[in-house]
């Protein structure tokens, strides 16, 4: 499972483009799309907009407007007690859409 990210509106960010350039995402999108073949397996792409990090993996509450992660933010903590770190909140989020798919 991979999400699919917006490439173009990231390389736009001044600071990040030349590493994200560089990253080849698109290339690891086509090569696991070629290695499924391969394989017989399934590739769950998450849209874009699916909100993984702004959401509690745990009560599935999603933060909005003013109470929105930025990148700067590195802990997600949520109303019900949930406080975890904000790329591991967004991978459970990410395992249960796979579940759920």
């Amino acid at each position: 499972m991979i999400k699919d990210l917006n490439v173009n509106g990231m390389l736009k960010n001044k600071k990040l483009s030349s590493k994200i350039y560089r990253s080849l995402f698109y290339c690891f999108k086509v090569l696991l799309e070629y290695k499924r073949k391969i394989y017989e397996k399934q590739l769950i792409i998450v849209d874009k907009f699916f909100p993984s990090t702004q959401k509690c993996s745990k009560c599935g509450n999603i933060k909005t407007k003013e109470d929105k992660l930025t990148l700067a933010d590195r802990t997600y903590k949520c109303d019900c007690g949930n406080i975890i770190d904000r790329d591991e909140n967004a991978a459970k989020n990410l395992y249960l859409y796979g579940l759920n798919y």
